[in-house]
């Protein structure tokens, strides 16, 4: 792409999936550079970010004599060199002179191995009880991770379960979420909160309304959460005074970060939109606005910040109740929403990223997430990137990390232009990968790269030499299932690919004509011989699809990958796949249940996969 020799990394063109040459046009250059910061800095970005890269047990030398100041509490004197004996993590080396402050981190070589296993993926919002308000939460999360583990299985992968905007209106994406730090209120089990027996009657007319949501396949979110923000707020009003809740928000208190999203959640319930459009002395954390706002409204800004500490309970409930918990970091977060209000310096908010066109998307994709500056992001110490990281490693086991390329570099698209009209920019994407790798050392998990796609050779290599899980999909990948890589997640499809159910009847292609979607009967015939195969029968065959899914799991059980995802739409015999990708109204994207309670789940094919 050619990216190094532009100080903005912004590269001159790309290879499309065709095999051509695109070039960036100089319009789309020109306003690269400057939502970078070009006007400013027309030589390029400061060089002045103070980050040090170092393995375990390097006693490099120093300038100066300093003081290491490390990420859990303490210190440790440097005289001429480096101890030896730094842990894992993400330091501050202050020199005795007084200089400059060096961001220090003491990064591992490579990311720890798993043991060979397999695991259930669910998405959560789909997977509900008979106790679920019409969208599966925390506690049904601890259910289905106490089932997978009694399968055999070792982990339990979900989607992102990241706080949307605190709207009427609910954000179905969960990779659209307004903070990847936080949790999302529609996953908390209202019941399970303490003090919910305080409301008595309003709890049981609340829940058996929940309740009755769950006879819809199509997840309302708009009425769960009305429901539960209702219920919430009248157990707030029970619990706030109360002595054990007083000393949890205490803690909480000094959390500077939670502070910050109780905060915006406060700000955009009363505005109800995102900050964008709030009045100008909003706008921003540090106006005396916010301050005066926050003062005025302390109480909820209070009640924000218990609703985390609750979905933290009972998330810690769900991480340690059976299988391991795989979570999703998405590649992004709305601009409207609480990280990007926080993080708004840091960000290039006149850009989306997405991905150029290509023979599945003729016009490309905009993805409607800010993209960070790569320059200021370095400059920050990486703090954004190292918090979210850290927050969601507290409750899992393994992170997979969404659209993995996007560490090394990203599709920019400049506001009033099209996908078709962007161009990528080049991030560091080696220290980005490197502190992922640390901190999932850290927190004792695995991490799973998601590099499906087209993705540039030195990406993977990157990927693989420090250990970093890849994926392999039984009907995209090149290679016989007994080759591939132990280093590998092996799967049949993900939440943008059809359902083994939904291809082999065809029921896919329907929906898709349904969506508007123009039809590729090549495409759906490749797929279908590829599942064939994995299956062991003829494709013109009339064979069940639950006899294809069962034989089809069975290959990949046997296949070289240390890990193995099984999908719950497939073991429920689902036809709809959870996103349609290219759609937005014409499909019910994100919002289709499982045809089946979490309690009836043995009664299904997962039974005989298992």
């Amino acid at each position: 792409m050619n990216s190094e020799q532009d100080p903005f990394g912004i590269a001159s063109g790309w290879w499309g999936t065709d095999g051509s040459w695109r070039d960036t046009e100089p319009e789309t250059r020109e306003a690269l550079r400057r939502v970078q910061g070009a006007e400013e800095h027309p030589d390029g970005p400061p060089q002045d970010a103070h980050i040090w890269f170092v393995h375990p047990g390097e006693t490099a030398e120093l300038w100066s004599p300093g003081v290491v100041s490390l990420a859990e509490g303490g210190e440790v004197l440097a005289q001429t060199r480096l101890p030896p004996d730094l842990p894992l993590g993400a330091h501050q080396l202050q020199p005795a002179d007084g200089g400059p402050v060096t961001h220090l981190f003491v990064v591992p070589e490579r990311s720890l191995r798993p043991k060979r296993g397999w695991g259930w993926s669910a998405q959560l919002y789909a997977s509900r009880s008979k106790q679920s308000w019409g969208h599966g939460d925390f506690v049904d999360l601890a259910t289905l991770a106490n089932w997978a583990e009694g399968t055999g299985a070792s982990l339990l992968a979900h989607n992102p379960l990241g706080a949307s905007l605190p709207l009427a209106h609910q954000q179905a994406s969960p990779y659209y979420a307004s903070s990847r730090r936080f949790w999302s209120l529609l996953y908390l089990r209202v019941e399970s909160v303490i003090g919910a027996d305080l409301i008595g009657e309003k709890l049981s007319r609340a829940a058996a309304a929940g309740r009755a949501l769950n006879a819809d396949q199509l997840i309302d979110r708009d009425q769960v959460w009305a429901l539960k923000l209702t219920a919430l707020t009248e157990i707030w009003a029970e619990v706030r005074g109360s002595r054990v809740v007083q000393h949890s928000l205490e803690i909480a208190q000094g959390d500077p970060e939670l502070t910050l999203h109780a905060q915006f959640c406060a700000l955009a319930e009363h505005y109800q939109s995102g900050w964008q459009e709030w009045p100008e002395e909003h706008r921003h954390p540090n106006m005396a606005g916010v301050a005066e706002f926050c003062a005025a409204h302390s109480d909820r800004v209070a009640f924000w910040r218990w609703i985390h500490v609750e979905c933290e309970v009972q998330l810690a409930v769900a991480a340690q109740a059976g299988a391991g918990l795989l979570a999703d970091l998405p590649v992004g977060f709305d601009p409207g929403g609480s990280d990007a209000w926080r993080d708004q310096d840091l960000l290039a908010l006149d850009c989306r990223i997405g991905a150029p066109p290509d023979q599945f998307n003729r016009q490309g994709q905009d993805w409607g997430l800010p993209p960070y500056v790569p320059w200021k992001l370095r400059q920050a110490g990486y703090a954004p990137w190292l918090q979210t990281l850290q927050r969601m490693l507290n409750h899992c086991s393994a992170l997979r990390v969404d659209h993995v390329m996007g560490l090394f570099r990203l599709f920019w698209i400049p506001q009033g232009m099209t996908a078709a009209q962007g161009g990528y920019v080049s991030q560091f994407g080696a220290e980005l990968l490197d502190l992922a790798v640390m901190e999932a050392a850290r927190a004792g998990a695995t991490l799973v790269g998601e590099d499906l796609g087209t993705v540039e050779s030195e990406v993977r290599e990157a990927l693989s030499t420090r250990d970093v899980f890849g994926y392999r999909i039984g009907w995209f990948a090149e290679d016989p299932p007994e080759q591939w890589p132990a280093n590998t997640l092996g799967a049949l499809t993900t939440h943008d690919l059809p359902t083994v159910a939904g291809l082999w009847s065809g029921a896919d292609a329907e929906q898709r004509a349904k969506a508007g979607i123009p039809p590729d009967p090549d495409g759906d015939q490749t797929l279908r011989v590829r599942l064939a195969h994995l299956a062991g029968v003829q494709e013109g065959e009339t064979a069940p699809a639950s006899e294809v899914i069962r034989s089809a799991y069975r290959t990949l059980a046997n296949s070289g990958s240390d890990l193995a995802m099984v999908t719950l739409e497939d073991a429920t015999l689902m036809m709809e796949r959870p996103n349609l990708p290219g759609t937005t109204d014409e499909h019910p994207n994100w919002r289709t249940a499982l045809p089946v309670l979490i309690e009836d789940l043995d009664s299904t094919a997962a039974e005989d996969i298992s």
